[in-house]
């Protein structure tokens, strides 16, 4: 152990001979305004990580007004003198910096830029309160459609997009790197019903309305944050292990779906036996009567569109809560660790639950492939690709990898790398390390020809093992 009095000494002596006899205080630097993801340069932040969101809202659905407090806790990641969060329209009423005044700025669509009354230190933890109020608005993309904040045809709301959602509703630090927890009070007319991520934590009736309390304990990544309002019926359950399950259908969905989410525990234990112990603090699906897009993995309680509540869809949804969810992107290049896997849980539920066939499944696909299909990259494939190929090319690529290292290294590849990484992020260069570890072998070709290339595979790994078609 040092001596403090020395220390001191020192650091005062140092200081004065930099600055004329007055130590120096470090004013910090501004925080990155991105965090570090070629595909969306200026998504995230950086300069802190983000422990928690608790979020305060009140909506009316008769006037589509929003007025939220986001309360978030965090620890810088250097010296700052100022930082930005995320947030898509939406007006700004005050910033408060560890209970001091903050002043703010707005710069460009999204970015809110936040200069503390003091600087904060390196490694301090801080919290900020940001005061808002607005209509939200969805952000418009090019191919999935609208995302984030959307209005039901009831005259509710709900929230689903990817890989922005977040920002339309709340000040976030919106990159999958930064998971945090998620708490959220919202109150609206008695006469809503409202759902999120997590855990009921109770509702409350006041002058205003009911609030609900929901709580997501397990670290979540923004896009994967979720609210919607409607006038709902409620099923409430239990897993076997007594996980809270909590369904929401939206007037009018169809009897068909219902008894298709009926199976939820049997599908959870399904993929857990293929995953390992399931990741999540909750489970359940919110229905939507809207047939949007696209349906979402949102944590603990997937979003469904509203033609699509099906089993294989339900598969895929819960399949992310290991692999997008618990382990999520370390850059949206690595998008084949969600959607390849997913998508391949439905090929192993087909064949556990209905008998069929994968290696006629797959001989089938590779007959069918056109050009296009071989071009479509499974890895780095561009802003903007990301949810194309990794649905259809995805799932032969890894049933490829099965006969190529064999089931039993391929088994245990599925079962242990989520527990290996959850709550955190990763990248598909890291699983091809640990999957060559698991299976001593190298797979570098491999990975070559069907993830990072965009060419048909070399006959050894397009009809590895047993895969080879009848003479």
């Amino acid at each position: 152990m040092r001596n403090r009095s020395v220390a001191v000494i020192a650091a005062v002596l140092a200081a004065s001979a930099l600055g004329g006899g007055t130590a120096i205080a470090d004013t910090g630097r501004p925080g990155a305004d991105g965090a570090g993801d070629s595909y969306y340069p200026q998504d995230g932040n950086g300069g802190y990580d983000v422990g928690d969101y608790n979020l305060k809202i009140g909506y009316e659905p008769a006037t589509k007004q929003l007025t939220g407090r986001q309360t978030i806790t965090g620890r810088a990641t250097q010296a700052l003198s100022s930082f930005n969060l995320d947030l898509h329209g939406l007006t700004v009423d005050s910033v408060k910096v560890n209970g001091r005044t903050a002043t703010f700025t707005r710069i460009g669509d999204h970015e809110l830029v936040i200069t503390p009354a003091r600087p904060l230190r390196d490694r301090e933890r801080f919290t900020a309160e940001i005061a808002y109020h607005g209509v939200p608005q969805p952000i418009e993309d090019p191919s999935l459609g609208p995302n984030g904040w959307q209005y039901a045809k009831s005259g509710g709301a709900f929230v689903a997009g990817e890989p922005k959602s977040a920002t339309t509703w709340y000040p976030v630090n919106d990159t999958p790197r930064d998971k945090a927890t998620f708490h959220l009070a919202i109150t609206v007319p008695s006469e809503w019903g409202v759902i999120s991520n997590g855990r009921e934590r109770g509702q409350f009736k006041g002058d205003k309305g009911t609030t609900y309390v929901w709580a997501e304990e397990t670290p979540a990544v923004p896009y994967m944050t979720t609210v919607a309002i409607d006038k709902w019926e409620f099923e409430r359950t239990k897993l076997s292990d007594g996980t809270p399950v909590v369904n929401a259908y939206a007037p009018g969905t169809p009897a068909a779906t219902k008894q298709a989410e009926a199976r939820l525990p049997e599908i959870i234990d399904f993929l857990s036996s293929k995953f390992g112990r399931y990741p999540v603090d909750a489970a359940g699906g919110i229905f939507l009567a809207e047939p949007i897009g696209f349906s979402l993995e949102t944590l603990s309680r997937p979003i469904y569109s509203g033609a699509a509540g099906n089993i294989p869809t339900i598969v895929h949804e819960n399949a992310h809560q290991w692999w997008g969810d618990s382990v999520a992107v370390d850059k949206w290049k690595d998008v084949c660790l969600n959607e390849c896997f997913a998508s391949y849980a439905e090929w192993m539920w087909s064949e556990a639950k209905s008998g069929q066939d994968l290696k006629a499944r797959y001989l089938s696909a590779v007959q069918k492939a056109t050009d296009r299909f071989w071009a479509g990259k499974l890895y780095d494939m561009g802003p903007g690709n990301e949810f194309t190929y990794v649905y259809s090319k995805g799932p032969v690529a890894l049933h490829a990898l099965k006969n190529y290292i064999g089931a039993a290294p391929f088994d245990r590849i599925l079962k242990t790398w989520p527990a290996l990484h959850r709550d955190g992020n990763a990248s598909l260069p890291e699983f091809q390390k640990f999957a060559e570890r698991v299976a001593h072998k190298n797979l570098q070709g491999f990975f070559d020809a069907w993830f990072y290339g965009n060419a048909k595979p070399a006959p050894e790994f397009l009809y590895p093992g047993d895969l080879k078609p009848a003479a």
